[in-house]
């Protein structure tokens, strides 16, 4: 008999929708205080997921969706720099 491994799902903080983790993006507050992106998804850090679209992205800017998961305000320039990393893992 097959065992059926349990797929983890984490939710969106733009549309708030329940994707599996592997379909998601991480974003990552380090211990420096700093965010980044985590393509691995198994960086050490408090973490929040991301759909891979504009839209989404779009959405938590407005809702404050990374705020609200980070439990503080996340500086402007920062939300510029995801942006444009997204945009490199689009393209790339």
């Amino acid at each position: 008999m097959a065992n059926k491994r349990k797929i983890p799902m984490r939710k969106c903080v733009g549309c708030g929708e329940m994707k599996p983790k592997k379909e998601l993006l991480r974003v990552l507050r380090t211990e420096e205080e700093d965010f980044v992106l985590d393509t691995t998804g198994k960086k050490n850090g408090r973490g929040a997921y991301i759909c891979y679209s504009r839209d989404c992205f779009q959405k938590a800017v407005k809702n404050k969706g990374l705020e609200r998961s980070f439990k503080q305000a996340v500086p402007a320039e920062v939300y510029g720099h995801l942006e444009k990393e997204m945009e490199e893992i689009e393209t790339g």
